[in-house]
C-alpha cells in the first residue's frame, strides 16, 4: 500500500505560481513512477505531469515551459511548481503513484483567478 498525501493548493491571480506537495508513504519501493493529474469541472482528469524512478519527465503541452516536477527521496516527496499560472490550469490536482497498482491522493485545489 501507497499513502499519497497533497498541499500546497490555493488561490492565486493569474501568472502568479504556486507549489504543490505530495508525501508519498508506505511501500514507497514499489514506485515505479509519480505524477500530477488533474480534472477541472465537467472535463476528465488529464494528464499534468510525471517523473519516472530514473528522474526522467514528462508533460502536457499545456503545461510545458510553465510547470516543472521534481522530487527529494530523502523526503519521499514530490512537488510540482506552477509558474505563469492561467485561469485555464483551475482544477483539483490529484497526486499518483505507479506501483503495483495506481495510487491516488485525496487532491488539492487549485484556483486562478482572471
Amino acid at each position: 500500500q501507497v499513502q499519497l498525501v497533497e498541499s500546497g493548493g490555493g488561490l492565486v491571480q493569474a501568472g502568479g505560481s504556486l507549489r504543490l506537495s505530495c508525501a508519498a508513504s508506505g511501500s514507497i519501493f514499489s514506485i515505479k513512477a509519480m505524477g500530477w493529474y488533474r480534472q477541472a469541472p465537467g472535463k476528465q482528469r488529464e494528464l499534468v505531469a510525471i517523473i519516472g524512478s530514473g528522474g526522467s519527465t514528462n508533460y502536457a503541452n499545456s503545461v510545458k515551459g510553465r510547470f516543472t516536477i521534481s522530487r527529494d527521496g530523502a523526503k519521499n516527496t514530490v512537488y510540482l511548481q506552477m509558474n505563469s499560472l492561467k485561469p485555464e490550469d483551475t482544477a483539483v490536482y490529484y497526486c499518483n503513484a505507479l506501483a503495483f497498482m495506481n495510487y491516488w491522493g485525496k487532491g488539492t485545489l487549485v484556483t486562478v483567478s482572471s
